[in-house]
């Protein structure tokens, strides 16, 4: 037996020379690193697509962009819409009280039943109280609770040209009507009709904001 031997071998196998034989790692190993990794990569380039197609179909990519470019823009407020009016009362839901201040007899009733005619419910009609009696100079005062400033008011207002308008801390819905010394006629029924009419009709539409983008 050579000295060069391994102990146990018993003869069988001798080594020659001055190479001896490398221990080498599975390539079993290797190739299993190698397509897990492959396995992963190629996993999150279908993620990666899968989310893309999703985008393209429920437009995820738009909301985005919409996103983007709100962020880019001002609004610029136009006119402020003014709140909406409540609804002008009817002649026929009015009632008016029809007072003479002057000195002229018979006045108080000729101009009720004009008004009658126009549509008006009538209450009292007779002289003014001491209050305004002889002391109207104009054409004469619309007066009524506040309640009907922007209501009943404006509506009679329109049989009358430059009647003074005021209110008091009367209970219920009536108004007065107050002839004054100025007073000659009611308005035409065509000039009042279109004045009721402009009365009621619907303010403009206010301005739309409008948005600037840079």
């Amino acid at each position: 037996m050579s000295m060069l031997t391994p102990p146990g071998m018993g003869g069988k196998y001798r080594i020659t020379g001055d190479k001896y034989p490398r221990m080498r790692r599975s390539r079993r190993r290797g190739r299993l690193v190698l397509g897990v990794v492959a396995s992963v990569a190629a996993l999150s380039l279908v993620g990666w697509g899968t989310l893309q197609l999703i985008d393209v179909f429920t437009g995820g990519g738009d909301q985005a962009s919409a996103a983007g470019s709100r962020t880019n823009c001002t609004t610029k407020a136009g006119a402020s819409p003014s709140p909406s009016a409540a609804p002008l009362p009817r002649p026929g839901q009015i009632t008016v009280n029809v007072l003479n201040a002057t000195a002229r007899g018979g006045l108080a009733k000729k101009t009720a039943d004009e008004l009658k005619k126009r549509g008006f419910k009538i209450g009292d009609v007779g002289n003014a109280t001491a209050t305004y009696d002889k002391k109207v100079k104009g054409t004469g005062i619309l007066l009524g609770p506040s309640t009907a400033l922007k209501t009943s008011l404006p509506v009679l207002g329109t049989q009358l040209v430059s009647a003074e308008t005021r209110t008091d801390t009367r209970k219920g819905t009536e108004v007065d009507l107050i002839i004054g010394n100025g007073f000659k006629s009611l308005n035409s029924k065509a000039a009042a009709d279109k004045a009721l009419t402009a009365l009621s009709a619907p303010a403009p539409a206010a301005t739309g904001a409008k948005k600037s983008c840079g």
